[in-house]
């Protein structure tokens, strides 16, 4: 997909803002307006994703960081979506509206473009189209959706939708700019696996970002992050507003222990920052790798990475899944499951399991191979194996960093 630059005049808006926010100690109330200095697509040719690798130079930042935390984006929504909202609304983008919690107005474009979520309406913004809506068909569609019963119909219903889709199928709903406002979330930020050690980049972060495009409603939806990072953010100026967020999820003090970890597509990002400090200290703990996603050639984040550190023995262990590769999909808990033996002589020698990536499902899986292994390796019950593993999260020796 072509790239979407910004207008000037929107580039300006973004280094304004920056500048507004500029000061000595950075968080998210006062985030740190950071360069991108890189953007580069991890997939090859004819894959089915779209993930891309990020630098962000935060030079002069005084922010600090360990592997294992995760930065925190601020971003903007698309300047298209903006005006279609705009135009449905019957404004021109210039009217001064005061945001809720604050005191000082300012123009409505800016506030949809940089403040306000333009995605996710809920029941209370229905409830705000119900007392607007004029059209006697409008308003009786409204009124099913909003009865007690319907609630599961009304989530469905939300969940394919936008502001702009709401505005455009109840037209007779009419809201003064500084009224729809009050409907609207803030624009809040989103949280990313550091992909990078600050032994090795004390300097700049580096991200993986899985770049979200999909199609509800007969409307093509974009990831509001994920897509100004890869299409809209211009390099090289300071225009995108970052803090850190520090994690539990971190390597551990003693060194020596080994570490096992469980990362399938984007949910490497923290394990690449693990082996890049744990190569550039020289660690004498063991390094075990468990990597899956759709297709080797098109899909294996970092493989030439990984490979090499495979090669040295800084990564001892490393196994791949790639579903689509073979007629049988196999996936990253298979591959725990088929290394079972080894797998629990490492967790019973005292090593370190991690997991990250997707909550819905590969941690499911993944916790329930562990509990197999755990049974199996150490001849236990299912009540014993399940034991095993909550102490496990006692010590803090079973971490997770699921999304």
């Amino acid at each position: 997909m072509a790239k979407v630059f910004l207008p000037s005049a929107i580039i300006q808006l973004l280094a304004d803002i920056m500048t507004q926010l500029a000061t000595s100690t950075h968080s998210k109330d006062h985030p740190f307006p950071a360069v991108l200095r890189e953007n580069r697509l991890l997939n090859g040719p004819g894959s089915a994703k779209e993930t891309r690798h990020f630098v962000i130079d935060i030079e002069g930042s005084g922010i600090t960081y360990l592997a294992g935390d995760s930065l925190g984006v601020f971003p903007a929504n698309d300047p298209r979506h903006v005006e279609e909202v705009i135009r449905a609304l019957g404004a021109t983008g210039d009217e001064p509206v005061i945001l809720p919690k604050t005191d000082e107005p300012l123009p409505l474009r800016e506030a949809l473009f940089g403040r306000l979520s333009l995605a996710g309406p809920s029941r209370k913004t229905l409830e705000a189209f119900a007392g607007r809506v004029t059209d006697e068909r409008e308003r009786e569609r409204l009124e099913e959706l909003l009865r007690p019963e319907s609630r599961v119909v009304m989530m469905e219903f939300l969940s394919h939708r936008e502001l702009i889709d709401l505005l455009e199928e109840f037209p007779s709903a009419r809201f003064a700019p500084a009224e729809i406002v009050e409907h609207l979330r803030r624009l809040v930020p989103r949280l990313y696996s550091l992909a990078s050690s600050p032994v090795c980049h004390p300097r700049e972060v580096h991200l993986t970002v899985a770049v979200v495009r999909y199609r509800t409603n007969e409307r093509d939806r974009l990831g509001v992050c994920s897509t100004w990072l890869a299409e809209r953010v211009p390099l090289y100026q300071p225009v995108v507003p970052v803090f850190m967020s520090h994690s539990h999820f971190g390597l551990p003090e003693d060194e020596s222990r080994d570490i096992i970890m469980v990362g399938p597509g984007t949910g490497v990002a923290p394990f690449r920052a693990f082996v890049q400090e744990r190569a550039a200290k020289g660690s004498p703990g063991r390094n075990w790798l468990f990597f899956g996603d759709q297709r080797r050639e098109t899909d294996y984040l970092y493989g030439d990475e990984f490979e090499d550190y495979h090669r040295r023995g800084v990564l001892q262990r490393l196994d791949l899944a790639f579903s689509r590769d073979q007629t049988e999909k196999i996936y990253v808990q298979h591959r725990m499951l088929e290394n079972a033996a080894e797998l629990w002589s490492w967790i019973d020698g005292g090593g370190m399991f991690y997991v990250c990536g997707d909550a819905q499902r590969m941690a499911k899986d993944v916790d329930a191979a562990l509990h197999e292994v755990i049974r199996r390796g150490g001849n236990l019950d299912e009540e014993a194996a399940a034991e095993y593993v909550k102490q496990m999260k006692r010590d803090k020796r079973y971490l997770r960093d699921v999304y």
